[in-house]
């Protein structure tokens, strides 16, 4: 198939990438010229493993082009894909700017005596009734309530970043909301060579999906980090009580989130939640348990920071290992690790970074404006391995596993990603 992609971020791009090594033809357009350039080039603007060789692949091939005209490659198209930002307004609620702009020139740019439909597939996360409620209407007012010159599809993706081009070959489940909740035949086909459980829903099962999972998985972090601090203060190995706890695979279900660490962070589950407590008010349904999770996620970075720096004497230097939310990536949005950053620069501590996986000159988009209006003075913190390695520090932070690669002598280390 013909698919021209929308928003050329984690999702989009590797949704670009693992398409064309499938064969179809993708044409990508991102606001970004820079970033247009990038992909053109086969080089890929963020971090995420092999998806470059697969971008340089395509282009190579001739099954990849970018752009930032926003319909010249429609009339081409069977299939476009949406996968812009949706990010927290400030009610908590996602921002829909994006979705609208984007759908707004898609209905614009369709020619409506098409003589096959074009497929149009949302992939961001959005409340459920957009589909309904504000997308159809844009489509309708450009091309009539009837039109045939288009069908709405909402299909969630599942991508983990740092494994996402695995994750998107092998998804947990595929779920594909249509107006009635029937089969598509062109999802099908994108879909044929994935091996998971297909769910075809009406939209809003479909809408809800994200929310549901990313809050469940947002309430196992903020359990086990819960239970985390109590054994902590009341001298309880933490790390026997998860063994115990995480041993139940019948009914406990994954040892994955349910293990007392870091807090949550990263570009989906803080927003997610943000929007689910505002669905929820907005319809008059109490969540006390939903409304608490992100409390508990502040409470428990204020913790780590209260942990780490107990008993360091004023104006320490402190070396952190790990910035990005999460290793084997660059994003930085919403990570805890820039809040606990923050802390420590404001509590007087002498800081200095390494990530090995974070190059702050080629942080584009969104993830670019989060790391500058969260922490201001990234240039200045970030080190290489050898200057970590070649510096005295009173106390090492590794939030990401990192302390095993590096020679920090007799340095005291305190790992965050696991409670003790």
């Amino acid at each position: 198939m013909n698919i021209a992609i929308y928003g050329l971020g984690y999702v989009g791009l590797t949704a670009a990438a693992c398409l064309t090594y499938e064969g179809h033809h993708v044409f990508g357009i991102d606001v970004n010229q820079q970033k247009v350039n990038q992909i053109n080039a086969g080089r890929s603007p963020i971090k995420e493993p092999g998806l470059e060789q697969l971008l340089a692949d395509a282009v190579a091939k001739g099954l990849l082009k970018c752009s930032t005209e926003p319909t010249g490659f429609l009339s081409d198209c069977d299939m476009a894909i949406v996968c812009v930002g949706t990010p927290s307004g400030p009610d908590g609620a996602h921002n829909m700017a994006y979705i609208a702009e984007v759908s707004r020139q898609i209905a614009n740019g369709l020619d409506a005596k098409r003589s096959q439909p074009l497929t149009v597939v949302y992939r961001s996360t959005i409340r459920p009734g957009t589909i309904e409620q504000l997308i159809a209407p844009i489509f309708e007012s450009s091309l009539g309530k009837n039109s045939s010159a288009f069908e709405l599809i909402y299909n969630p993706e599942f991508l983990r970043e740092s494994t996402a081009i695995k994750d998107y070959f092998a998804p947990p489940k595929i779920v594909i909301g249509t107006h009635d909740g029937n089969s598509d035949p062109r999802m099908d086909i994108l879909n044929k060579n994935l091996d998971a459980p297909v769910f075809y829903t009406k939209y809003r099962e479909a809408e809800i999906t994200k929310f549901v999972d990313n809050s469940f998985h947002a309430l196992k972090v903020a359990f086990a980090n819960e239970v985390g601090r109590v054994c902590v203060q009341m001298d309880i190995s933490a790390t026997k009580v998860h063994e115990i706890f995480v041993s139940d695979t019948k009914l406990n279900i994954s040892p994955y989130y349910l293990r007392p660490g870091g807090a949550f962070g990263g570009s989906c589950l803080p927003k997610d939640v943000r929007a689910f407590q505002y669905i929820a008010a907005d319809i008059g349904i109490n969540t006390p348990l939903v409304d608490s999770l992100l409390r508990s996620n502040d409470s428990h970075k204020h913790f780590l920071f209260e942990m780490v720096t107990r008993n360091l004497p004023p104006n320490a230097r402190i070396l952190m290992l790990g910035l990005a939310f999460k290793r084997h990536s660059d994003d930085l949005r919403e990570s805890p690790k820039v809040d606990m950053a923050r802390k420590l620069l404001n509590g007087g501590y002498q800081l200095e970074v390494y990530d090995p996986d974070l190059q702050v000159n080629q942080i584009v988009g969104q993830n670019l404006g989060y790391s500058f209006l969260h922490l201001p003075s990234l240039n200045r913190l970030m080190i290489s391995k050898d200057e970590a390695q070649s510096r005295s520090y009173d106390l090492v932070i590794d939030t990401a596993g990192l302390a095993e690669e590096l020679n920090l002598g007799q340095t005291r280390v305190v790992k965050i990603d696991k409670l003790q």
